[in-house]
């Protein structure tokens, strides 16, 4: 018998990746191609939808090609997504009604103000786990069908569908207009406002809120089930799973277990702690998710997004140029023993968990004339460490667990000093796969599984190895005043923008 492969494909924010795994996690054949990002006014982020569909038909045959490995040797295909991007198009032609919103766009910050003095508002939280904001898929689908003439009425007729990328992929690999599949997994379902997060289906309460047409939304099923098979691109693979990216990322890194903690550095910082089966109601401003399911019930966590992580460090480089590539801000951050008590809180849109400031903005504070370039290049890296500092403090309490290591992925997690910065200030272990595609392991872990490929979570945990540690090797008094320092520098970018109200 020929070996045989699992297949993922990670949509993320800036790219669309195609990867090949074999039976010890290992990576056979990748295929990448980046899709445009549009900015029609300040504060919109827009994607061709059509363009990332294209990527997709042009990326899945390379890996293939380039690997060497043929269709009917791979027995499953995972999906993992970009979450709350929303795409609507229309169910005969296929075509996009208009380009995608992306998860980072805000123009329903004026909406969702006026959404929190509506009646009912207050249920929200209870309902789906998640707070009234900018951040999730229902108000942009309300700004468009808003927006957009004659928009409703296609969508009360179910000429229109709406999905977030996952569904829009599944649509398109197995039929598109020629009856292709409207499927969404619950990890997405519950990042739009509108599913319950306890029935795990869609809300007629949330619905009612919002305005949103139920004939317009794809079915919910859990992570691994049958999606479908590809009748295009590559046809004939199973599609056994699909994921939210950092669902995939927790999945992928194995926290299978309560309290088992992960952290996604990329652009923005994402960290999702396990609860099991136990569905915690935050009150320290995280929020309240499905991390994944694998059979008839699900699997919760805590997540707390942090907006600005990497895109940090390319902020410093392109607009003020303190480095000239991303690697430097290390190099130049070990040339100092510390800040200086310089203090960087880079709310640059506002703050996520566990504050949800949206009036927040950025500051750089306690500057003397003996600050130098290092001290703020190590403020840069101090500020992700310090906003996961406030969102696992947040997790311990909500879920009355304790974080004993912090397993991280992402591009951010080649800074060595950053992930030693981020153990010292969390006073636990921080670990770092072997394998660092987590999205996409994660999908195809889960695609495997739902095929027989992988027998069990404990086989998938077997694959899981360590590549590098960190362990905390701070003094304790000076971690609990830094950290004084950091939430009063916090505290300081709260209300700058007068007119806007917090979104929580």
């Amino acid at each position: 018998m020929s070996q045989r492969y699992v297949l993922a494909i990670d949509q993320g924010t800036t790219s669309t990746r195609c990867i090949l795994f074999d039976q010890r996690a290992r990576l056979v054949g990748v295929a990448q191609r980046e899709h445009h990002q549009h900015y029609p006014r300040p504060g919109w982020v827009e994607q061709d939808a059509m363009e990332i569909w294209r990527n997709v038909e042009r990326i899945v045959p390379q890996a293939l090609r380039d690997s060497g490995i043929t269709v009917d040797q791979v027995v499953a295909l995972g999906i993992a997504n970009q979450r709350e991007t929303t795409v609507v198009w229309d169910r005969h032609t296929g075509l996009p009604i208009r380009r995608a919103i992306v998860w980072q766009d805000v123009r329903t910050e004026e909406l969702v103000r006026d959404m929190h003095d509506r009646p009912g508002a207050e249920r929200i939280r209870e309902l789906c786990g998640l707070p009234l904001g900018t951040y999730f898929a229902a108000p942009r689908l309300r700004w468009l069908l808003d927006s957009v003439a004659g928009l409703r009425d296609r969508a009360e007729r179910g000429d229109v569908l709406f999905g977030t990328m996952e569904t829009w992929l599944i649509w398109q690999l197995t039929g598109g207009p020629d009856g292709g599949l409207h499927l969404t997994d619950v990890t997405n379902a519950s990042r739009t406002l509108l599913m319950n997060i306890e029935t795990l289906a869609w809300d007629a309460e949330l619905l009612s809120f919002f305005g949103i047409p139920a004939a317009m939304l794809p079915r919910i099923q859990p992570s691994t089930a049958p999606y479908g098979t590809t009748r295009v691109v590559a046809p004939g693979i199973p599609i056994a799973a699909a994921l939210g990216d950092q669902h995939a990322a927790l999945f992928g890194q194995t926290c299978f277990a309560r309290g088992e903690t992960k952290c996604t550095y990329g652009t923005g910082g994402f960290l999702m702690m396990n609860t099991g089966s136990e569905l915690v109601q935050s009150e320290h401003g995280l929020l309240t998710t499905i991390g994944y399911q694998i059979g008839p019930e699900p699997v919760y966590a805590l997540e707390g997004p942090i907006a600005v992580t990497g895109s940090l460090v390319q902020w410093v480089r392109d607009n003020i140029g303190l480095v000239a590539s991303a690697p430097e801000i290390e190099t130049l951050a070990r040339t100092v023993e510390d800040n200086g008590g310089c203090y960087i809180v880079p709310a640059f849109s506002g703050l996520y968990a566990p504050h949800w400031r949206s009036d927040a903005r950025g500051l750089i504070i306690g500057l003397t004339s003996y600050i130098t370039k290092g001290h703020l290049a190590r403020a840069v890296l101090e500020a992700t460490a310090w906003q996961t500092r406030d969102v696992v403090d947040a997790m311990n309490a909500d879920s009355g667990l304790q974080a004993r290591t912090l397993r991280v992925d992402g591009g951010m997690t080649s800074d060595n000093l950053l992930m030693q910065i981020v153990s010292d200030v969390l006073d636990i272990p921080v670990m770092r796969p072997f394998v660092s595609e987590t999205v996409s392991l994660g999908a195809a872990y889960a695609a495997g599984l739902a095929v027989g490929y992988w027998p069990d979570l404990e086989g998938l945990r077997n694959n899981w190895r360590l590549a590098a540690q960190w362990t905390p090797n701070m003094d304790p008094v000076h971690r609990k005043t830094e950290y004084e320092n950091w939430r009063r520098a916090v505290e300081l970018t709260f209300g700058w923008l007068q007119s806007s109200k917090a979104t929580s």
